[in-house]
């Protein structure tokens, strides 16, 4: 009797260069999560999805700020492992190999952030894949003086700035994603005084803001924002037309369906498109996503699923949403900004930007984490809204010396159009934007 050979395969279409690496080469950081030390992996400092097999066994990790998905096709001969950035990648593939029956955009798994998943290649029944945390922040252990805390919080976002600063050619320009907001606006101050200190020309520094036909306020505070500071030189202003505004496109290019991502994704794709017909070889942007999640800046009472309490005493909650173990947990979106970050990280990615996200880096969220938000805010949902301005506040004064401008918190969908023409643009029904994504694979 001849026994066919059993033939597992793994076929990764991750770029390596799409990696943005602090501390070792690309071949070392996928060594470590090669080792399945949690330990090791999370020495890792960067914005990283990494992937390594050794036999078939086949480990994965990654940071919030590069999207992994998998999917796991079957052949007669052993299973194929397909892992991308994209489901849109994964389906280019599968039909190269005439498998292309197989896929749904539902049977695609996105890799959580913040953990080792190891699954085998031995054919059916697939067995489940296994997660390892290897970030575990420690909670509460800061003091609770809003000087330090905000010190180190800043301090932390400046330290990884001025890494990424080192992976860049002197004489590249930098564009910043710039509402004038809290977030946006510590990240430009960060790094114009980053290029300051580093005896570079703050020259090469833009503040890109996004205007629908002259519409939406973001525009007029970061004006605001930037002439208070005396850098209103550093501002350009992107006029886009309402029209141009096609929320379908942008789901091909987020493919994802939640609300508040699809219109976030579609102001983040206008603007990105604007930069680049502007600025055919631009490549450095630096946006502030994941500001809010770091310090639980959303408002508690749009969401019946949250309390006060639960915000406060889950680890990580907007970054991972409840977690692997969960009910509730998406096998093939993930959860918190885990999921959400494709809509800022897909739009600048599809133009050929590399887009860097530095409070969604792990030695940022660590800080944030230590924060004794439940003492600073006695479970006050009003004293939690009003702690982020205070905290990133005095960490810019502390660390720049530069007083910088708080306004009231604003989505960016909300800031570029007044609602007449926000309500023209967007649907108000998820069940639409869902349809619109399954409608690319019918």
């Amino acid at each position: 009797m001849i026994h066919e050979a059993y033939v597992e395969r793994l076929v990764n279409l991750l770029a390596p260069d799409a990696n943005i690496l602090f501390n070792m080469t690309f071949e070392e950081a996928t060594e470590r999560v090669g080792s399945g030390s949690p330990e090791r992996v999370r020495e890792i400092d960067g914005q990283f999805a990494l992937v390594h097999k050794a036999g078939t066994r086949i480990r994965m990790a990654r940071s919030i700020g590069r999207p992994m998905r998998f999917f796991l096709a079957k052949r007669a001969e052993g299973p194929c492992l397909v892992i991308a950035e994209r489901m849109d990648e994964i389906y280019e593939f599968l039909k190269t190999e005439g498998l292309d029956g197989q896929f749904h955009p539902s049977y695609t798994r996105m890799v959580p952030a913040h953990y080792i998943l190891e699954l085998q290649l031995i054919g059916c029944p697939d067995p489940n894949p296994q997660t390892t945390r290897f970030f575990t922040p420690v909670r509460n252990r800061l003091s609770h003086q809003l000087d330090e805390i905000g010190e180190q919080y800043i301090g932390a976002v400046s330290l990884e700035i001025n890494k990424w600063l080192n992976t860049i050619p002197p004489q590249e320009p930098i564009g910043v994603l710039f509402s004038g907001g809290i977030d946006s606006g510590a990240l430009f101050l960060l790094v114009y005084h980053a290029l300051i200190t580093r005896n570079e020309s703050p020259s090469r520094l833009k503040a890109f803001s996004l205007s629908i036909d002259g519409e939406g306020s973001d525009c007029q505070q970061a004006h605001q924002f930037l002439e208070q500071m005396n850098l209103s030189f550093f501002l350009e202003v992107l006029e886009v037309p309402q029209s141009s505004l096609d929320f379908e496109e942008t789901i091909k290019i987020l493919e994802d369906y939640k609300q508040l991502d699809v219109q976030a994704a579609t102001m983040t794709y206008a603007l990105c498109k604007k930069i680049r017909k502007l600025y055919p070889r631009w490549k450095y942007l630096i946006d502030g996503d994941g500001g809010d999640e770091n310090l639980k800046d959303y408002p508690i009472e749009a969401n019946p699923e949250l309390t006060i309490r639960s915000v406060l005493n889950n680890l990580m909650l907007y970054q991972e949403g409840w977690g692997v173990e969960a009910v509730k947990h998406s096998l093939t979106y993930s959860g918190g900004q885990s999921r959400g970050h494709v809509r800022t990280y897909a739009p600048a990615r599809s133009l050929g930007f590399q887009g860097f996200s530095p409070y969604a880096l792990p030695n940022v969220i660590d800080v944030a984490e230590g924060i004794p938000y439940i003492e600073l805010t006695d479970w006050n949902p009003r004293k939690l809204y009003a702690l982020k301005g205070d905290i990133v506040c005095r960490g810019i004064k502390r660390l720049t010396g530069l007083s910088m401008p708080v306004y009231p918190k604003r989505r960016f969908q909300e800031g570029t159009l007044n609602q007449e023409s926000f309500d023209s643009v967007f649907s108000d029904s998820e069940s639409v934007y869902r349809q619109t994504l399954l409608a690319l694979y019918e």
